[in-house]
């Protein structure tokens, strides 16, 4: 397995990185444990959480596991600052005050001194970006943090962040994390030209499009039983329409036909595509992990690359992964 530089930094990570999303959601904490050991024992050293994951409890369980396992060194930790943590009005956003407070409980959960990689959750608008970065680089100059990143933010947003720190001297992004699969490709128009000019990695989440890339909904039914869409509603189930559906379907049976089992086919997409680090893979049981490892040795071919264009052209989407972020203005035609 190559390991990839995680944007100009000199860290080496894997080209797949294990979310957390599903832990105590529905995964179980004593399987979430065996999805950290068995990611670890496979090359994967990126572990992405966030404070926001079942209240701070996925933050629980890898630092307990690490700490249990002493494989603290083995793994990068990431995780996330922005949503609420408490009713109060400072219990969010992007504040000096609430990043502070934040990063220690994320901290105290995690067990450890130190977080590798603090990023924003969402960008938030209402806090002037001097600010927001002022608190993260006191975190990295104090040791809490070791490099920082954003999540979900617009193009000029993290352009914003990147001209602030060089003309401050505060700490710079190292990253941004978007969502991107082969549903919803927007990030190709200037999100992912900018982080290769610039230097960032970019750690996209929901490669699959929810299941969407690996044949789990049929084209009359969008909503079977167990599937995130149907058990999570709200902007999850949003995301799923017959036309994502049928275009996901369309991917299925190229990758069959060219001899891939359909979800690794979209990581593998994901993975090689021009400006990614690595796509976050979000298994909820040990084997769904084991049937994603073999990507990790995998290259894409020009001419499957070529078939998905067709599919979905570069630059545009079927689906929208970006619904969680009300900044998009742009429409997708269900």
């Amino acid at each position: 397995m190559e390991y990839r530089s995680l944007g100009r930094t000199g860290v080496k990570v894997a080209p797949l990185c294990l979310g957390t999303d599903n832990f105590l959601n529905p995964t179980p904490e004593d399987e979430s444990r065996r999805l950290i050991y068995r990611a670890l024992d496979a090359g994967i050293n990126l572990i992405d959480t966030s404070n926001s994951y079942r209240q701070g409890e996925a933050e629980r369980i890898i630092g307990q596991a690490l700490k249990e396992s002493g494989r603290r060194h083995e793994a990068l930790i990431a995780t996330k600052v922005y949503y609420p943590t408490g009713p109060g009005p400072n219990d969010r956003g992007n504040s000096r005050l609430h990043i502070l407070r934040a990063c220690e409980e994320s901290l105290r959960r995690l067990q450890t001194d130190c977080i590798d990689l603090y990023q924003l959750h969402r960008p938030d608008f209402e806090i002037p970006i001097d600010e927001t970065l002022s608190a993260l680089s006191q975190l990295v100059w104090q040791g809490k943090v070791r490099y920082i990143g954003s999540s979900t933010a617009p193009a000029w947003k993290v352009m914003e962040g990147i001209l602030t720190s060089e003309l401050k001297g505060y700490v710079r992004f190292v990253s941004e994390q978007p969502p991107y699969n082969l549903l919803d490709r927007r990030i190709e128009n200037e999100l992912v030209p900018l982080c290769q000019t610039y230097g960032l990695g970019i750690i996209c989440w929901s490669p699959l499009a929810m299941g969407m890339l690996a044949g789990r909904y049929a084209d009359d039914d969008i909503r079977p039983a167990g599937s995130r869409a149907s058990q999570r509603g709200g902007i999850y189930a949003e995301r799923v329409t017959l036309r994502a559906v049928q275009a996901g379907n369309r991917f299925v049976k190229l990758a069959r036909a060219a001899g891939f089992e359909p979800a690794q086919l979209a990581i593998l997409w994901a993975k090689d595509q021009p400006g990614l680090t690595a796509p976050i893979i979000g298994p909820r049981t040990v084997a769904q992990l084991e049937h994603l490892l073999p990507v990790l040795e995998m290259s894409l071919d020009e001419s499957i690359r070529a078939a998905c264009d067709e599919i979905v052209p570069p630059g545009s989407a079927v689906a929208n992964f970006h619904n969680s972020a009300p900044w998009m203005k742009m429409k997708v035609e269900l």
